[in-house]
C-alpha cells in the first residue's frame, strides 16, 4: 500500500454540544470528561500504527482528542466540520422538517446560512489531494468523515471517539473501529 494514502479518520471525544444534541459545526466547544476519556482511549489503539503525517481540525475538540490520543498534530481549518450557519447550537428537534431530510441526504445538505455541501466538499477534496501518500492520522468531526465514507458506501455519522481508516486512493472503506472503552485517569 505503499502508494497509496490511507486515511485514519478519528471523530473528536464528545463535547458539551454532543451532549445535549446540538448543531456545533464551527463553534469551539470543548471536550466533556467522557470525551476527555474517549480521546485517552484512543492511545492504546493507535500506539501500534505508523504515520506519515498527524493533522487534526482547527478547532479545540479535535486538537484536544489528537493531544490526549496521539500526541501535536498539524492544525488546518479545512477538516473543520460544516459550517451549520442558522442551525449552529440548534438541536435537530428545532430544526423543520425540510431541513432534517436534508440533513439525513447529508450529501447534498446545504446549511441554512452557512456552507453549502460543493463548498464543504470543495475544501475536504482540497486538503486531501495536497496530502502525500502513505499512512495520515487525522482527528476531525462527524460530518467530515461522512462527507469522505458516504461515498464509499458507509453513509452514517461515526460515534465520537470512533475511527474509519480509508484507502482514499482506491477510494474504499477497509474499516470502522468502534469506540473503545473509556480509560480513566
Amino acid at each position: 500500500m505503499a502508494d497509496s494514502k490511507i486515511l485514519w479518520l478519528i471523530r473528536h471525544g464528545q463535547t458539551e454540544a454532543n451532549a445535549a444534541h446540538q448543531f456545533a459545526g464551527w463553534t469551539d466547544v470543548a471536550l466533556t470528561d467522557q470525551g476527555r476519556d474517549e480521546a485517552r482511549a484512543l492511545a492504546d489503539r493507535l500506539a501500534a500504527e505508523s504515520f506519515d503525517g498527524v493533522w487534526s481540525s482547527d478547532l479545540q475538540r479535535a486538537v484536544h482528542t489528537a493531544r490526549l490520543a496521539h500526541g501535536e498534530a498539524r492544525q488546518d481549518r479545512r477538516l473543520r466540520e460544516m459550517h451549520f450557519g442558522a442551525l449552529e447550537g440548534c438541536t435537530w428537534h428545532e430544526a423543520n422538517e425540510l431541513v432534517q431530510k436534508g440533513l439525513e441526504d447529508f450529501q447534498s445538505f446545504d446549511a441554512p446560512g452557512g456552507e453549502t455541501a460543493a463548498v464543504f466538499h470543495a475544501r475536504l477534496h482540497e486538503f486531501l489531494e495536497e496530502l502525500s501518500q502513505g499512512q495520515q492520522l487525522l482527528f476531525t468531526h462527524g460530518g467530515v468523515i461522512r462527507a469522505l465514507t458516504g461515498p464509499m458506501g458507509h453513509d452514517r455519522f461515526l460515534r465520537t471517539g470512533e475511527i474509519a481508516v480509508l484507502d482514499w486512493t482506491a477510494k474504499k472503506v477497509l474499516r470502522i473501529l468502534e469506540k473503545p472503552a473509556p480509560k480513566s485517569m
